[in-house]
C-alpha cells in the first residue's frame, strides 16, 4: 500500500459551527431550568457530550509536518497542507515531520579494498517523503536510517581502497564518486521506509591508529620519490640545453671527457640539497 494524500474540512469553518453548537448547548439548558423539563436537560448534557466529541477533531500541521490518519487501526490517509483542520474525531493522528534532516554517522573501523584498518564516517542528509512507509514499512524508521547508512558505509568503503596509484577509484582520492556510490546504494536500501536521500559526504576518513604511522612513512616516502623524481628530470632537461647551446653558438670545444665532467658537475649542482661550493680553476682548459 503506498501514501495516500487527502484533504479535511478547514478548522476555522468547523469552529464557527462548534461555537454555533455550544449556543444551542447553552440554550438547551436555559429551557430545561425555566420549563423544569427534565428531557431539556438531558438533551443537553447529550449535547455537551457532542461537543467534547467534535473539538478532539481539530489539529494543527506546522509548515514541513504531517498527520498520518487512522481509524480503528486502518490507515486513512496523510494531511501534508500546514495549518488549522479538523477531521473525524475519531481518527488517531499521528505526528510525521517532512523536514530534512541531517545524521552525523558514527566514526566506523572498516578494513579497506586492500585490507588496510580504516576509520570512516560519513554526514547523511535526508527526509521522508512516504508518510505510509516511514510509519508502517518499518517499525522505527529513524533507526533503520541509522542501521542502513552502517550496513552502506561499510560496504562502499570495503569496495575501494584507502590510496591508489594508476588513476584508481580511491577513498582519499575519490571523496566526490565515493559519496554518490553510498547516495546510491543508501537510496535503493532506504525506499521501503519513504526516506529520499538528498546527499552524503564523508566527514572523516584516517587509517587506523595501528597502521598510521607507518602508512604516513609511506606515504612520505612517495612524495620524497615524485620530487626528486622531477627534480632529476628538470636537471636532465637543463644539461641537455646547455650542452645543446654551447654546440650550436660554438661557445667552447669540448672533448668526451670534458663534456662528462660537465654534466656531472651540473647534475650534482641541480639535484643537491644544499648549497654547492664551487672549486675555481685558475688555470686552463687544456692541460
Amino acid at each position: 500500500m503506498n501514501e495516500k494524500e487527502i484533504r479535511v474540512m478547514p478548522g476555522m469553518v468547523m469552529l464557527l459551527l462548534v461555537l454555533g453548537w455550544i449556543g444551542g448547548v447553552i440554550w438547551s439548558f436555559v429551557q430545561a431550568v425555566q420549563t423544569d423539563n427534565g428531557g431539556m436537560a438531558a438533551l443537553g448534557v447529550l449535547a455537551i457530550f457532542i461537543w467534547f466529541v467534535l473539538i478532539s477533531g481539530f489539529f494543527v500541521i506546522e509548515p514541513g509536518g504531517s498527520k498520518v490518519l487512522l481509524l480503528f487501526g486502518k490507515y486513512v490517509g496523510s494531511v501534508k497542507d500546514d495549518g488549522f483542520h479538523w477531521a473525524n474525531p475519531f481518527y488517531t493522528k499521528r505526528n510525521l515531520s517532512l523536514r530534512v534532516r541531517t545524521s552525523n554517522g558514527d566514526q566506523l573501523k572498516v578494513n579497506d579494498l586492500t585490507g588496510n584498518p580504516i576509520e570512516i564516517a560519513i554526514v547523511l542528509v535526508w527526509r521522508v517523503v512516504d508518510t505510509y512507509g516511514a510509519s508502517f514499512a518499518v517499525d522505527d524508521y529513524e533507526n533503520y536510517v541509522r542501521m542502513q547508512c552502517e550496513t552502506a558505509l561499510r560496504h562502499s568503503a570495503s569496495s575501494y581502497p584507502y590510496d591508489a596509484e594508476d588513476h584508481e577509484e580511491s577513498l582519499r582520492q575519490n571523496a566526490e564518486e565515493v559519496s554518490d556510490h553510498i547516495r546510491q546504494e543508501l537510496q535503493g536500501k532506504l525506499k521501503l521506509a519513504g526516506v529520499e536521500v538528498l546527499e552524503t559526504k564523508i566527514a572523516h576518513l584516517a587509517y587506523a591508529p595501528e597502521i598510521a604511522g607507518a602508512m604516513l612513512r609511506r606515504q612520505q616516502a612517495a612524495a620524497v620519490i615524485a620530487a626528486r623524481t622531477r627534480i632529476v628530470d628538470g636537471a636532465v632537461g637543463m644539461v641537455e640545453m646547455a650542452l645543446e647551446r654551447m654546440e650550436r653558438e660554438k661557445l667552447i670545444d669540448l672533448d668526451a671527457e670534458r663534456k662528462a665532467a660537465m654534466v656531472s658537475n651540473l647534475m650534482v649542482v641541480l639535484c643537491s640539497e644544499q648549497t654547492v661550493s664551487p672549486v675555481l680553476n685558475a688555470g686552463t682548459l687544456n692541460p
